[in-house]
């Protein structure tokens, strides 16, 4: 982009001494720096040595090089340079038929009008900050698409692994529970308000006959007072033992606390059949 505090460098190309120094004294009270050549090759290498020159006004006819085939090769070696070219009228229909070769901004007529000359400069470097600010906002545009597709690209791995991480854990989960269905003794697992969270197959026999599984319902509702009484003595240091009558069946029942590596607190209830209540 152009800084407005600096002087923008303007190059003047013509084989007219004359000119060069008309045009030089123009451009006096205004924030240009003028360079001048007096051929297209001068002015070419000028362009080397200066490559922050934002506009060349060229004379069409020149010795050597001509100004649409000059400003041309200005424009396959410095496409942002603004390319401005000056010619008598005898020049006009040959000038006019060849701009778009060089891809020139504007065909000024000579002998030229001060402000018309002054007024087209100043348009050209207004379009050529405009291109830059289009290029600019493009590329950032770019930038930010880039990035998005970035993060949706980590974001769709992250959601894969956690996917992927979620299915396994259910996966272990069903098999905790089949592993647990599968051990001949009852296990009742309950929060830290006394709610029931987990039991296994034998445990939902022992309970309530293979009925329903008790999971939801509170201890009260399931125990009876011996048995209450009983996990009210589980702690973490205290693991109680009792036999006790639960559906007519005489019940060994063993406690533990349990305190999980996340903070949760509950208690687990082991239930190992034994005999009927009747025989004893």
């Amino acid at each position: 982009m152009m800084d407005e505090d600096r002087q923008v460098k303007i190059l003047c190309v013509d084989d007219e001494r004359n000119v060069l120094r008309a045009l030089s004294r123009l451009f006096l009270d205004e924030n240009y720096e003028i360079l001048t050549a007096d051929s297209a090759e001068k002015g070419l290498e000028v362009i080397a040595e200066h490559p922050d020159i934002r506009l060349v006004i060229s004379d069409y006819r020149m010795p050597g090089i001509n100004g649409v085939d000059f400003l041309s090769k200005v424009h396959g070696q410095w496409p942002g340079i603004m390319r401005i070219i000056l010619s008598g009228y005898a020049d006009t229909a040959a000038v006019v038929s060849a701009i778009n070769v060089g891809q020139i901004y504007r065909f000024i007529p000579k002998p030229w009008d001060d402000n018309e000359l002054k007024e087209a400069i100043s348009k050209a470097l207004e379009i050529q900050g405009l291109q830059e600010k289009n290029l600019e906002l493009t590329r950032a545009l770019q930038e930010s698409n880039e990035e998005l597709k970035a993060l949706n690209e980590n974001l769709e791995l992250l959601v894969q692994e956690r996917t992927a991480e979620l299915v396994f854990k259910n996966r272990v989960l069903v098999v905790a529970q089949d592993i647990l269905d599968s051990v001949p003794v009852g296990i009742v697992g309950l929060d830290d308000r006394g709610l029931i969270v987990q039991c296994n197959r034998a445990g939902t026999v022992l309970l309530s006959g293979g009925a329903g599984s008790p999971v939801g319902r509170s201890a009260g509702e399931v125990f009876d007072e011996e048995a209450l009484a009983l996990i009210g003595q589980i702690n973490d240091t205290d693991i109680p033992e009792a036999r006790v009558s639960i559906s007519g069946k005489m019940i060994r029942v063993l406690g533990s606390a349990i305190n999980g590596r996340e903070g949760q607190k509950g208690r687990l209830v082991v239930l190992v059949p034994g005999e009927s209540a009747a025989k004893k």
